[in-house]
């Protein structure tokens, strides 16, 4: 007879971003240690890529547990604020399949995906970056991120994105991902 209370749900793959870590010497935050920790808080099969605060894990809990159990342990554990989001295998494999073809081009010369972390305003955030969009600069508003594009590197020190990303009110209520991270946690993500 098992206790209502005991999860055995089949465990799902989660991303784990960190937002603002390891930057310039400021916020440092160990990966292997975090590993270790999150092996220690229960979680299962983790992994981390490059050193910007990219995590991947199982767990069979439910996705308020792990936000909570994760929030406590980074209150706990650092003297400085450690913003991030967990999304699940199942929510990105259903981001990526809605992401529009431009995003696709490898040969662009910028692309971003701006995930948004459980406190960003994404009805504000999608009114303010919606007017950026022209010809050469693309931007489309995903469940979990937003994805810019630009294929002109001419053209990139000009763009809307560029000007005006960083003064913008919403900027530290992201965490961002070039292209390149971005495949990687697709791949560490939806893995078997």
């Amino acid at each position: 007879m098992s206790t209502p209370h005991h999860t055995t749900a089949k465990p799902m793959r989660y991303a784990l971003l960190l937002r603002g870590i390891n930057v310039g010497g400021k916020h440092k935050v160990s990966m292997d240690r975090l590993k270790a920790d999150l092996m220690e808080l229960g979680f299962r099969n983790v992994v981390s890529y490059i050193n910007s605060g990219n995590l991947f894990f199982d767990s069979s809990e439910p996705e308020e547990v792990i936000q909570r159990t994760l929030a406590r342990y980074f209150d706990a554990t650092y003297d400085f604020p450690v913003p991030f989001i967990i999304i699940s295998a199942a929510t990105l494999q259903q981001e990526v399949a809605h992401l529009p073809s431009w995003w696709q081009d490898d040969a662009a010369y910028r692309r971003d995906a701006l995930f948004y972390l459980p406190e960003a305003d994404t009805a504000a955030i999608e009114a303010e970056t919606a007017t950026w969009a022209n010809d050469r600069e693309q931007l489309h508003f995903g469940r979990t991120a937003f994805f810019y594009c630009n294929h002109d590197q001419a053209d990139y020190l000009t763009s809307n994105y560029h000007r005006k990303l960083l003064k913008a009110r919403f900027y530290k209520q992201l965490t961002i991902r070039n292209g390149k991270t971005f495949q990687k946690i697709i791949e560490l993500t939806l893995e078997d």
